[in-house]
């Protein structure tokens, strides 16, 4: 994998490993607050939530935390953390799907909420994070991420990715689908680059592990191409390692030995790709290493507790049943 210009080696594979981040189902709000006001917004199951303060301030509540976000902050709840915004602390919230809002395309809304007091205008992005790289990552993440008073440069970077996102979903070109998740994700990244760059390096788990020079760099290959077989030697020549001390500092990281891990991992997207595709079960077996459709089902069984069939349908099943948004 080529070092991208200006990144440490020990990045790469942690910078690789955003690069993969796909995030789909892309919603996305404009809205204009008069004080007194507050949002109450609900669980949201695998997405991932980005409000973005454009002028004036309020108060961000998520989990018992509280944080007060100024014109050029931006937040990150990455499991979708019910969580409340609001003019000030102690002012009562409306939950979401009861407040008025104008539909401007389909993925696209305005809103204009609150009293006449001080204004203030703020982005939401609420963004399907139903990948298993996303949600390995969103498994390991904080329940929210705050990036304080961005400067002027960095706050810029952040409104261009937005006026962006509001062009395409206001209105219904060609592919505005494709582009919206694809800004999404920049977006994320662009939280999340800035808040690695902060924050204390993990001592152990999986950002840890992706952040290790050498362990980090199998991961890597792993998640590519989980398809390959893989062998511990191999992987521990990925790694320029030997096959010893591979194992037990990527065990000592994960928790889990390497071969292990790739077993899961190889599971987990393929439940993932079983339940957001049409591919055939036989196909998606072989994108993730399994030459034998019935060897796979009965890994996957052991792993998830059903069938890959049983998976499919009960996600469909499910997302049948699911009421639209503000139903």
């Amino acid at each position: 994998m080529a070092n991208p210009r200006g990144i440490p080696d020990s990045a790469v594979p942690l910078a690789h490993a955003l690069h993969m981040l796909r995030l789909t189902g892309v919603l996305y709000c404009r809205a204009d607050a008069g004080a007194p006001w507050g949002v109450d917004f609900p669980q949201l199951e695998s997405h991932m939530s980005v409000p973005v303060v454009l002028s004036g301030r309020c108060v961000l509540e998520v989990a018992g935390q509280r944080h007060m976000l100024e014109a050029g902050s931006a937040a990150l709840i990455p499991r979708g953390t019910p969580h409340v915004l609001a003019s000030a602390e102690g002012v009562r919230a409306e939950p979401l799907f009861d407040l008025p809002f104008e539909q401007v395309g389909e993925r696209f809304e305005r809103m204009r909420i609150g009293g006449e007091g001080p204004r203030t205008q703020i982005a939401y992005a609420a963004l399907c994070a139903d990948d298993a790289l996303t949600q390995r990552l969103a498994a390991e993440l904080p329940t929210v991420i705050v990036v304080d008073g961005a400067d002027d440069e960095e706050f810029g970077s952040f409104r261009s990715v937005l006026r962006l996102m509001a062009r395409e979903a206001a209105t219904d070109q060609l592919g505005g689908d494709t582009v919206l998740a694809r800004l999404a994700d920049v977006l994320v990244v662009q939280l999340l680059r800035r808040w690695l760059s902060g924050a204390d390096a993990p001592a152990t788990g999986w950002l840890a592990a992706l952040s290790d020079p050498h362990v980090g760099r199998a991961l890597s290959r792993m998640h590519a191409d989980p398809a390959r077989e893989w062998t511990l030697v191999a992987l521990a020549r990925e790694a320029r390692m030997s096959r010893s001390t591979f194992v037990d500092r990527f065990t000592s990281l994960i928790g889990e030995p390497p071969m292990r891990y790739l077993a899961g991992w190889r599971l987990q997207q393929a439940h993932a790709e079983l339940t957001r595709t049409d591919a055939p079960i036989g196909q998606v077996a072989g994108r993730v290493g399994y030459s034998s459709e019935a060897a796979f089902s009965r890994a996957f069984k052991r792993r998830h507790g059903t069938t890959p069939g049983e998976a499919r349908r009960a996600m469909r099943v499910g997302n049948a049943r699911q009421p639209a948004a503000g139903a």
